[in-house]
């Protein structure tokens, strides 16, 4: 009884989880022919559901099916045929009217009469187990159309169990779930699992990166083990991460019923499927059913010089802060990514000296083999003569969304070779270390070019003899931030003098908690409480914010307020500003500290009463639930009022992702004897000296030197003339998603969401005997662009969705300090300029042979501009306030 209680149990549990019949897949009765209506359908959109808002378009037809043949040893071995027939193609938004494109349009001429012919033609499907075994079409028709007709040939696939498993269909090799019911199955394709060969790359930062979300359901409704309906729906959503105005969403949908069913062809005897298949027709032939690669022609597109001969007004100097600018700088880039090296050569040697840089900026940004060999021949890195242009291609190479092996190679090879400026050779190392560091966190570490350009920079830095390769190959350092550099970054930390141990400490600085362990924290404790050698505040200040910013332990925090008292009187104000900030921001470290305060001999009045004009503070920029910008500004001064060290920050998260967007670091030594004042401890022999020093979207610049020697210093002052050092200018690529999507309706779609901006970083300081004053001075003017185009195309028809938000925008720093009298004065203020703030939006549908559909809208607002608070005592965040401008919306025929 128990036995036959099991196998009872065991035949229900069976019967509840398949679809009722004998077969594992779909089966069709001998000699009846399956009359079905199908349709396909796409709609674009931002992701509101407004049916009004959407384009798009539906494929519609009769279908015919038949059994031709059955394996006489297996019932589930089936070779069937399908037909398309009546074929239409109609908007789906039937509030168009008049405005419908394809209103008075026949199939043929909307499709193409040999396409139409080609979709008509029947197409045999061999199934096994309810699974694709082959599919069979006709040579040379058109890919596109051979994809639409896959679509269709991939909804008679499935199985009446539930289970999950790996099937090849038109999406490629999928992992599918089934969950079979008593008259319906429902088939859960998770399109993130499918192997299918395409195009496509992105920005590895996710701050900078797009987000995506697809779903693909299929319904089937099961009577007498063949399908009465299928419906199935495929979502595509997207969103660039830190901007949600960004958005779009793909919908693609199937239906397939059955009407009725007649007397069909009778079943053709034999064994061998292939026999069959012959017999039916000898041009069939067996074909992939993962759907395969098809470009559209572009019909009366302009060549790469005529798109260059309409751009290039756009990129004249004067035009560069204006978003028409960053504009046609994306959309010349999209171009040159189909472009030949001898048509990118062309445009190179022929223009003129004011645009060439930008050229240069956006055929670097490209990233095309062809794109790099044509810039490689066309800069002699021999001559000194091109050194704007030079430069402009490394930091372009920097700033690359996905670089490749192909890239960095050639910049080991110029390295290597003969450089005729000194700055270059500096930038082309430092640009290096930028690569390392972008190809090992997209899993390229043991490539080649990387193993070969770390040991390099390693190389270089352990046996470098002068103070100028010292500082080159820690400046790559602190781009690669490989983890072997960190025992050298400690001796040169420890041991090094001035600028070279600041240095190391700043690169230790950029790098993340798992690689600041306990043997670290300990040489950088010995730095900041000087227990081997005497260090400059700079270095000790630094050391002291590694140790505060990575977990720090009780005694590490106590160490360090106890400290506060014995230094000199600017660190002093400077270590409390830092302590007090941390508090205050809620920053990680904040929890120790306020256990450590809780002693009194490290929390009293004596030691928190100190006086002085150094500060820190940090603030937030803009603040929401799932991202934040925020900003820092920390200055250390020297004990006779002149500027050492102005340290100013931006910083974008996106929930724990984060990008340091911004660094501008001023620093200045060495300057008392202008004044008659004492160094501070440790500082009695510096020589004079003032630079710049910056870091942009998380890539370490080359710094740039006001002056350096006191005789520099003095020729200087006298032919002064207060115009500011730019540090980077020029377009950048910073944010770079492509991505094809074979859509399993057949169809494919395309998403290009490109953001590039013109930026132009400049500081100066100046410097008065005369009216014992000092005054720096960091400006940054940005203008943004980052636009998104999502297309889906069947060759013959196209729809479109495209957005764009656009900005220009600037910030000012401006430190002024009067050293007359102490405690001397000190004037900090950080403005935030007016800026509009723009959002387009355009939406068409185009049919092959021009005729189209397009529907535009725009929306304005203004930014107010705001100055951010820089100290504690007035820490009000700085609100932005957006003034809308009347919206303006358009639609019509093109």
């Amino acid at each position: 009884m128990i036995l036959l209680a099991v196998l009872f149990l065991c035949f229900i549990s069976s019967y509840s989880a398949s679809v009722k019949g004998h077969t594992t897949g779909l089966s069709l009765n001998n000699d009846r022919l399956y009359k079905l209506t199908y349709s396909t359908e796409v709609l674009l959109d931002r992701g509101k559901g407004k049916l009004q808002d959407n384009v798009g378009y539906r494929i519609s037809s009769n279908v015919d099916v038949a059994l031709l043949w059955r394996n006489p040893d297996g019932d589930d071995d089936q070779l069937i045929q399908i037909t398309m027939k009546d074929v239409n193609v109609e908007n789906v938004n039937q509030q168009r009217g008049e405005k419908n494109i394809f209103k008075g349009k026949s199939p043929p001429k909307i499709i193409g009469k040999e396409n139409l012919e080609a979709l008509q033609r029947p197409m045999l499907l061999h199934l096994i187990h309810g699974k694709v075994k082959d599919f069979y079409s006709y040579k040379n028709e058109p890919v596109a159309i051979e994809n639409i007709k896959r679509g269709l040939a991939s909804l008679f696939q499935t199985q009446l169990s539930s289970g999950t498993t790996n099937e090849v269909d038109i999406s490629g090799n999928c992992k599918v779930t089934y969950q079979a019911h008593q008259d319906k199955v429902i088939k859960i394709k998770a399109l993130d699992s499918c192997k299918i060969e395409r195009s496509g790359f992105t920005t590895p930062n996710q701050v900078l990166g797009v987000s995506s979300k697809a779903t693909s359901v299929t319904t089937y409704k099961i009577e007498d083990s063949f399908v009465i309906a299928v419906l199935a729906e495929e979502i595509h959503a997207l969103g660039l991460n830190f901007l949600r105005t960004i958005t779009g969403k793909i919908v693609s949908k199937q239906k397939l019923e059955l009407k009725t069913t007649e007397a069909g062809p009778r079943l053709m005897s034999g064994k061998q499927v292939t026999a069959m298949v012959k017999a039916v027709n000898s041009k069939y032939t067996a074909i992939p059913i993962v759907g395969q690669i098809f470009q559209s022609q572009c019909k009366g597109c302009p060549s790469l010089l005529e798109h260059w001969q309409s751009t290039r007004k756009y990129l004249q100097p004067d035009n560069l802060s204006k978003a028409e600018a960053v504009r046609n700088f994306l959309a010349f880039v999209q171009h040159l990514r189909t472009a030949k090296k001898e048509e990118i050569l062309q445009i190179l040697k022929t223009e003129s000296k004011e645009v060439l840089p930008q050229l240069v900026d956006a055929v670097t940004s490209a990233q095309t083999s062809d794109s790099l060999e044509a810039i490689l021949d066309f800069l002699d890195f021999k001559s000194d003569s091109s050194v704007i242009l030079q430069e402009r291609f490394l930091y372009a190479c920097g700033f690359a969304s996905h670089p490749n092996e192909e890239l960095l190679r050639a910049l080991i090879s110029k390295f290597k070779g003969s450089i005729g400026s000194s700055d270059i050779r500096e930038t082309v190392m430092i640009i290096i270390g930028a690569l390392v560091r972008k190809l090992c966190q997209n899993e390229g570490c043991k490539l080649k070019a990387v193993v070969e350009a770390k040991k390099l920079i390693l190389g270089g830095l352990e046996k470098a003899g002068k103070k100028e390769d010292t500082t080159m190959y820690l400046l790559a350092l602190k781009n690669a931030l490989l983890p072997e550099g960190v025992p050298l970054l400690l001796k040169y930390a420890e041991a090094g003098e001035g600028h070279i141990s600041h240095l190391a400490t700043t690169t230790l600085q950029r790098y993340d908690l798992p690689f600041i362990t306990d043997e670290v924290k300990k040489t950088l404790n010995r730095i900041y409480h000087q227990n081997h050698k005497v260090h400059e505040k700079t270095v000790r200040t630094t050391a002291a914010a590694v140790i505060l910013n990575n977990n720090p332990s009780y005694m590490e925090v106590k160490n360090i307020l106890l400290s506060v008292g014995e230094l000199p009187q600017e660190m002093n104000k400077y270590m409390l500003s830092i302590v007090q900030d941390i508090l205050r921001f809620e920053m990680p470290a904040s929890k120790m500290i306020r256990r450590v305060l809780k002693e009194m001999v490290a929390h009293n009045y004596d030691r928190f009463s100190r006086s002085g004009s150094s500060s820190a503070y940090t603030g937030y920029i803009e603040r929401s639930p799932h991202s934040a910008s925020t900003y820092s500004l920390d200055i250390l001064y020297s004990g006779s009022g002149i500027l050492r060290r102005s340290n100013l920050n931006i910083f974008q998260y996106i929930g724990k992702a984060g990008l340091h967007g911004s660094q501008v670091v001023i620093e200045a030594q060495g300057l008392e004897a202008l004044i008659a004042a004492t160094p501070d401890e440790g500082e009695e022999n510096l020589d004079s000296y003032a630079g710049m020093s910056a870091i942009l979207f998380d890539v370490q610049l080359r710094p740039v030197t006001f002056f350096n020697g006191y005789s520099d210093l003095m020729s200087k002052m006298l032919s002064a003339s207060g115009d500011p050092i730019t540090v980077v200018k020029g377009l950048i690529l910073i944010i770079d998603h492509s991505q094809e999507l074979q859509l399993q309706s057949g169809l494919k779609a395309n998403i290009e969401v490109q953001g590039g901006l013109a930026i132009d970083i400049s500081g100066a300081m100046e410097f008065s005997l005369w009216y014992r004053e000092s005054k720096t001075r960091v400006k940054n003017r940005v203008t943004v662009v980052i636009t998104s185009d999502i297309t889906v195309d069947s060759s013959f028809v196209k729809a479109g969705l495209e957005t764009s938000t656009e900005t220009e925008a600037g910030l000012e720093f401006i430190s002024t300090v009067q050293f007359s009298q102490y405690p001397f004065l000190v004037c900090m203020q950080m403005d935030k300029d007016e800026a509009p703030f723009r959002q387009f939006e355009k939406k068409y549908e185009r049919l092959s042979t021009g005729r189209g559909y397009v529907s535009q809208r725009r929306k304005e607002s203004l930014l107010s501009g705001c100055e951010f608070p820089l100290h504690q005592e007035n820490s009000d965040m700085c609100k932005v306030v957006f003034a809308p401008q009347p919206d303006s919306t358009s639609s019509g025929w093109f």
